[in-house]
């Protein structure tokens, strides 16, 4: 069995990045426009979100001894694979693998557009993320 402690606590962080972001509530899209301080702030959380979601994947799989992942983008399909992440999610969680990318590699050229819009419709992804961890957990 994977190190449970080291996950639980991971996912602990992986909540409060989230809630982090879901209480910057007041930060409109135009606050995130003229604010930089608002969009280091939200391109930060979703970065190491994102971070987080990939040190549990990629400790479960090692752990189990399951194929390495060759990118970050196939973690997720390695999960899905052995039932970890439901099948109809693995898209969304490989875009989540190319926007970390692009936050890390090509920071220069991040829309903003699509941050903001990470920032406002997508951080059920983290949560949906967290809750097939932890019903996996409780299989193994």
């Amino acid at each position: 069995m994977a190190n449970d402690d080291v996950i639980i606590r991971k996912l602990s962080k992986l909540s409060e990045y989230v809630n982090e972001l879901r209480m910057a509530n007041d930060i409109s899209w135009n606050e995130y426009q003229k604010n930089v301080r608002n969009r280091a702030f939200v391109e930060r959380y979703i970065h190491i979100a994102i971070q987080t979601v990939f040190d549990i994947a990629n400790h479960i799989i090692s752990y189990r001894g399951w194929k390495e992942p060759e990118t970050y983008r196939e973690t997720f399909s390695i999960l899905a694979s052995h039932g970890v992440l439901p099948d109809e999610k693995i898209a969304d969680y490989q875009n989540m693998a190319s926007f970390r990318n692009m936050l890390v590699h090509h920071y220069d050229k991040v829309d903003d557009e699509v941050v903001y819009g990470i920032f406002k419709n997508k951080l059920d992804d983290f949560v949906l993320f967290r809750e097939s961890i932890l019903e996996y957990l409780k299989k193994i």
